[in-house]
């Protein structure tokens, strides 16, 4: 017992140490790791999220991403309306307070019309917002409509989709800029001190910024929303700018009325659903005359195979190579009596 007393107290201070070495150890190694990660990533979790980013999107998420987008995008518009009646509640009890401090002669008369004049605008806020649940449920409907087609293939990817609309609006842009021709005729076109192709060019440049690299980029539903957005106030704004190029009369732009947005939204979805619907309805007649015409065929037996119930052939034509009998319409009258 008493070597290993005194073997313990010659010896106490390594496990101290070793621990200590290995604090050292672990601290400096995850400096070490720190500096060796990428630029603007700071931890090994943020390096996995980036990996997971990188990967490409899932089938079943491809095809459900319009779905899942406005589903989003109707909870953010029903939040709105949530936000507007608590705006006009507000409003409105700031209007009692200020006739309140009327009636006492503490404020002025303007002071209860500039009150009255923001439960005004809160209201027609909250109609805006309203307006704008009813086209996101819209644009949800359309989206589950088109879900079946997208899966079985005959109609593209809502990422694929978005990208040939973007790309159709760069190539349209692109013919004023290449064109001898339209420079020549329409100069405000290519002119960037024009407003309205200012206007355009801003909302290309954020559209270029949230533009997927690819259809198999991974998107989460927001990111979808701020790409779908910006390809809509950009495809907006080129057509302001081609009106007003052209002699017509632009409508109203990025910071247009809120409900000039609600309706341009109502428009395309709209048009949209209607548009799936044709599709859908022609299909379904097409598939329903092919399956009749099929049922048709099974049903009623070969004209070569039938057997023929007479025993003489057509009658010889006449001499002078005229069918007979003669058609009805070649008959001559009968005789009158």
């Amino acid at each position: 017992m008493e070597p290993l007393l005194a073997l313990f107290v010659e010896w106490w201070w390594i496990g101290p140490a070793a621990a200590g070495a290995g604090t050292v150890g672990w601290v400096g190694v995850r400096r070490s790791r720190r500096r060796a990660l990428a630029a603007g990533v700071t931890s090994t979790g943020d390096r996995a999220v980036r990996a997971w980013a990188s990967r490409p999107m899932g089938k079943s998420a491809a095809r459900r991403l319009e779905v899942d987008a406005a589903v989003l995008d109707l909870q953010m518009a029903r939040n709105a309306v949530t936000r507007g009646r608590a705006d006009v509640k507000v409003a409105d009890a700031e209007v009692v307070r200020a006739q309140a401090e009327r009636a006492a002669s503490r404020v002025s008369s303007d002071a209860v019309s500039a009150a009255r004049a923001r439960l005004v605008d809160a209201q027609r806020d909250l109609r805006a917002a309203v307006a704008e649940v009813r086209a996101r449920r819209a644009g949800l409907k359309a989206a589950k409509a088109m879900l079946p087609a997208i899966r079985t293939g005959s109609a593209p990817l809502p990422v694929a989709r978005l990208l040939a609309e973007h790309d159709a609006i760069l190539a349209r842009w692109m013919a004023y800029e290449t064109d001898p021709a339209l420079a020549i005729d329409y100069p405000a076109m290519s002119d960037p001190r024009s407003p309205l192709l200012a206007d355009f060019l801003r909302a290309h440049e954020r559209a270029q910024w949230v533009r997927p690299a690819s259809v198999q980029t991974r998107l989460a539903p927001a990111d979808y929303l701020a790409y779908r957005d910006a390809v809509r106030r950009t495809a907006h704004a080129f057509d302001d700018a081609e009106r007003a190029a052209r002699g017509g009369t632009p409508t109203s732009g990025e910071n247009g009325d809120a409900w000039s947005r609600v309706a341009s939204d109502l428009a395309e979805t709209a048009q949209r659903a209607l548009t799936r619907s044709v599709e859908s309805m022609g299909r379904a007649a097409a598939r329903g005359w092919a399956e009749r015409g099929a049922k048709r065929a099974a049903r009623t037996p070969s004209r070569t195979d039938a057997p023929s119930s007479r025993t003489e052939g057509p009658p010889p034509p006449a001499s002078d190579g005229t069918p007979w009998p003669p058609p009805a319409r070649d008959r001559p009258h009968p005789p009158r009596p």
